[in-house]
């Protein structure tokens, strides 16, 4: 770090924010699920023969039904090895698995008894029992086992619903029929049970039939006959334990105690050999540390081939995982969220008695990393994975700068541990905004330019813009600070990036965006505060516009960006991801302009369980 040595007095730094309550685990059987942070969820079925999707390609028409189940023909499983999958959950971290016993193609992957069952035992070419072995090897590796299960059923005869314009015949007029599924799906449910006693069950298709039409609470009953201490997920009408958000990481934190998003490595939840829209192993760790920050947990997925092997792709992500989780293992497991945006550049959590505070750094800076408004007395920073101790600089009673020596930055997250004195207490003293003498002041003794403008970033972040009513223009052109004995430095970046600071108005809500924004006059263009190195591209949640384009402010260079997860049939938005070229960024503090095809309109409504996808 250039200049964190000379610091020893500065003023009172960022607003910060009154701790939000100790984060309350709801039950006490919801303990382990509250400290697992990591679960893989496996989407296996016979839909990975021809590559489709699962069940919803013949409810939707895409393929008829007598196709879809022919698949059952080339279902093989001649390579599944069950102790190598759970080798391989194990070794990513994840503490739980849950896998597809059945989806709502109907196709048991256990040797199901019930009466006109479809099962791969008994109609697939694997001829095999799949699920026993899996669920042994889990119980003997020591990892919780959860079973997925669908309540519609689209292949049963006595279902009413089988496909998207088609039913069998309206429930309500047949109580009869109906009732004959009810038991044929309790019976399922119930062998499921006695047979494994799952630690968690994870319902889906909840949508079609209230809860007294699933006779939820005789499903609950059942299940807590053989394990009182089941959990169960939201997706049975409103009798679950715990949230499931899916695909759309949320912008804030949910409101429910425990809560877990479930995620694709790619976009599709079976196996699709066509589909090579794979996030980076970099973003899969980004996202599992959003889920920690907030308090929730990560279901993976992967999609298994038909002859039961795992993609090299999906392989490697866990495998990478599984580098990541180990090396930071003390700040993953066992933790709760962390505190407001606002006092550090990146992501937090907390120890469950809030005396530890660990820092998510997901770039890397010869700046120095700053945290404000930490009341409580920090006694040691540590660098977890090799415990150097990190050279700490108070800068005053609540603010300091912590220096990470650059051959010390993990590739993905590096994660520093803040050891305190009593559990968390947070300053409520506000910020003074900067001046244009103190932006500009020159200093004989010690560089502040950076300092300076991550200030200023953060005072245009909050919506004040000093720059309002000065000669300033959208170019630069001819700018005078009016400052005697001003910083060179500081007056070219301004100049540079003038278009981020003239006639610009506060950035977005927290959430959305990791770092400072600032918003252009006609709330069209949005301007992100880039600090340091990315180790990956830099995200944006919950962005409802299109994006006309991207590009550095203050040299033209255009960027591109991906999006994942937006799916079709969703009104969640993907995630915008955005590369940063290394040999673009600035020295002090770089800035992206992103052009909107309209004003910025922004998704921040609850997340909650998908409803259907049809």
């Amino acid at each position: 770090m250039r200049y964190l040595k000379f610091f020893f007095l500065l003023l009172p730094l960022f607003v910060v924010n009154k701790l939000s309550a100790q984060q309350k685990v709801s039950d006490q059987k919801m303990q382990w699920f509250a400290d697992a942070k990591l679960g893989i969820f496996i989407h296996w079925g016979i839909y990975s023969v021809n590559g489709i999707s699962e069940s919803w390609s013949f409810f939707n028409n895409y393929i008829n039904h007598d196709a879809y189940m022919k698949q059952l023909d080339s279902f093989t499983a001649a390579k599944y090895k069950p102790e190598e999958w759970v080798n391989l959950i194990k070794e990513s971290g994840a503490k739980y698995a849950v896998i597809t016993t059945k989806h709502h193609d109907g196709v048991a992957l256990w040797d199901s008894k019930a009466p006109l069952a479809t099962t791969t035992l008994k109609n697939s070419a694997a001829k095999k029992d799949l699920i026993t072995p899996f669920v042994a090897e889990l119980k003997k590796s020591g990892l919780k086992t959860g079973l997925y299960f669908s309540l519609p059923d689209w292949s049963y005869p006595d279902y009413d619903g089988f496909t998207r314009d088609r039913k069998r015949y309206d429930y309500k007029q047949d109580a009869p029929r109906f009732k004959k599924f009810q038991n044929y799906f309790q019976g399922q449910l119930n062998d499921l049970s006695d047979r494994y006693n799952p630690d968690l069950l994870w319902f889906d298709g909840d949508w079609e039939h209230s809860g007294e039409e699933w006779q939820a609470k005789n499903i609950l009953a059942n299940l807590r006959k053989v394990n009182q201490n089941i959990i169960i997920n939201s997706r049975l009408n409103g009798h679950g334990d715990y949230d499931t958000p899916e695909q759309g990481v949320p912008v804030v934190k949910p409101s429910s105690p425990e809560w877990e998003l479930c995620y694709t490595m790619n976009d599709s939840w079976g196996y699709q050999p066509y589909d090579n829209h794979y996030k980076s192993s970099n973003m899969i760790i980004r996202t599992l540390v959003d889920c920690i920050s907030m308090g929730g947990n990560l279901l993976l997925d992967i999609g298994p081939k038909a002859d039961g092997t795992i993609a090299p792709e999906q392989v490697k992500i866990l495998k990478d995982l599984g580098r990541w989780t180990k090396k930071y293992s003390e700040a993953i497991y066992g933790t709760q969220a962390g505190i407001p945006e606002g006092h550090f550049t990146g992501k937090t959590a907390l120890s469950k008695n809030k005396d530890v505070l660990y820092l998510y750094l997901d770039y890397k800076t010869r700046n120095g990393i700053l945290l404000s408004g930490i009341k409580s007395k920090i006694k040691k920073v540590e660098l977890i994975g090799n415990q150097t101790p990190i050279n700490t600089v108070k800068l005053n009673e609540t603010d300091y700068f912590l220096d990470v020596n650059e051959s010390d930055f993990d590739n993905d997250v590096t994660v520093l541990k803040i050891y305190l004195n009593e559990p968390l207490q947070l300053s409520k003293e506000k910020q003074q905004s900067t001046s244009l003498e103190t932006l500009f002041a020159a200093s004989q003794h010690l560089d502040l330019t950076n300092y300076n403008l991550r200030k200023l970033s953060y005072d245009l972040n909050s919506g004040v813009n000093i720059f309002q009513n000065t000669n300033l223009t959208a170019d630069g052109f001819e700018f005078k600070s009016g400052i005697k004995n001003f910083n060179p430095k500081v007056n070219n970046w301004v100049i540079k990036n003038a278009e981020a600071l003239y006639k610009t108005t506060g950035g977005i809500p927290a959430g959305h965006y990791q770092g400072n924004t600032a918003l252009s006059a006609d709330k069209q263009t949005l301007y992100l505060f880039v600090e340091g190195t990315p180790t990956g591209p830099i995200a944006i949640k919950g962005l409802k516009n299109n994006i006309s384009r991207i590009r550095i402010v203050g040299e033209g260079t255009m960027l591109p960006h991906d999006i994942y997860n937006k799916l079709y049939w969703s009104k969640i938005p993907g995630i915008v991801y955005i590369p940063v070229p290394k040999d673009k960024l600035d020295l002090e503090l770089t800035v992206i302009a992103v052009l909107l095809d309209s004003p910025i309109d922004l998704y921040r409504e609850k997340v909650g369980a998908i409803e259907s996808n049809l």
